[in-house]
């Protein structure tokens, strides 16, 4: 991802199963999990209750943008009601049922597979993939249960991570498997889904991105943009590359995300210098 981008409206499509998701799709079904639970893991602090969840005030994905002459959406103003993103979440599986932390690791379902971005063709098989199911925190102060494909390798340093972020009440919008349907949608600019596997390349280029491997993670991808040049991803999220203003959902260097992703040996695409992509977190460096 350190190579230079390509702009052409293809990138756009690769982009948008990047975990930058611009629509919400329809709520997959839950699928039972019968491997054992990860290592003991922290219990909720409390230290903050549960609360009512906040009035929406912003619908994900019902506003297109035009496009620029390079296929992205156009970059525009962050919305005032995205300035200080706290959308409450959209639970598309079933949220725990205690305030500790739970992850599950487990082999693909077919029911799973079929709706993610998995085909023949992709560098890693089904195989080699890992669904992985896990608490996380949401700006609604509420816990919900996340999905990720991450590869097997990759599995448990994931789960540790998050478990780590868990514990300090780090702040995640959402965390579902990216769909093929996402490839067509419209740039909307304003997706903020945490997500793992996507079979794409890297933008602009032929060769596979980390994410196709399974070997990367994109965290609150609006929360934390990914920059070049004159360009920002997710378009509407301007507000956010002004790193001094540090909001909830943010990747600071140093911080809790950082470390906790340092601890399993991944880097972080936000200390490159171009492009600066700070919702990345890779195992391999791409």
């Amino acid at each position: 991802m350190r190579r230079k981008t390509a702009a052409t409206a293809g990138a756009l499509m690769v982009f948008l199963l990047a975990g930058c998701a611009t629509s919400t799709p329809a709520a997959p079904q839950p699928s039972p999990l019968s491997a054992p639970s990860a290592a003991p893991s922290p219990t909720l602090p409390a230290t903050r209750t549960a609360t009512s969840a906040p009035a929406v005030t912003w619908q994900v994905g019902a506003r297109p943008l035009p496009r620029r002459t390079d296929g992205f959406g156009e970059i525009q103003p962050t919305p005032p009601e995205l300035v200080n993103r706290s959308l409450p979440t959209q639970d598309f599986l079933p949220p725990p049922a205690s305030t500790t932390y739970d992850a599950k690791i487990a082999a693909v379902p077919d029911t799973v597979l079929k709706r993610s971005t998995w085909q023949a063709a992709c560098p890693v098989s089904s195989g080699d993939l890992r669904y992985v199911t896990l608490s996380f925190w949401g700006f609604d102060h509420r816990a919900h249960t996340g999905e990720l494909l991450v590869n097997k390798d990759a599995a448990e340093g994931v789960v540790k991570a998050f478990s780590e972020l868990y514990a300090q009440q780090f702040p995640i919008e959402e965390m579902r498997i990216t769909s093929p349907a996402e490839l067509d949608a419209p740039p909307t600019g304003d997706g903020n889904d945490t997500s793992a596997f996507v079979c794409r390349p890297v933008r602009g280029q032929k060769n596979w991105s980390a994410h196709a491997y399974g070997l990367a993670v994109d965290v609150n991808p609006f929360c934390n943009p990914y920059t070049k040049g004159d360009l920002v991803l997710p378009e509407l999220a301007s507000s956010y590359v002004d790193r001094a203003n540090v909001r909830p959902g943010m990747v600071t260097a140093g911080g809790p995300v950082v470390r906790a992703f340092a601890g399993a040996g991944w880097q972080w695409g936000g200390a490159w210098t171009s492009p600066v992509d700070r919702m990345h977190f890779t195992a391999n460096g791409e």
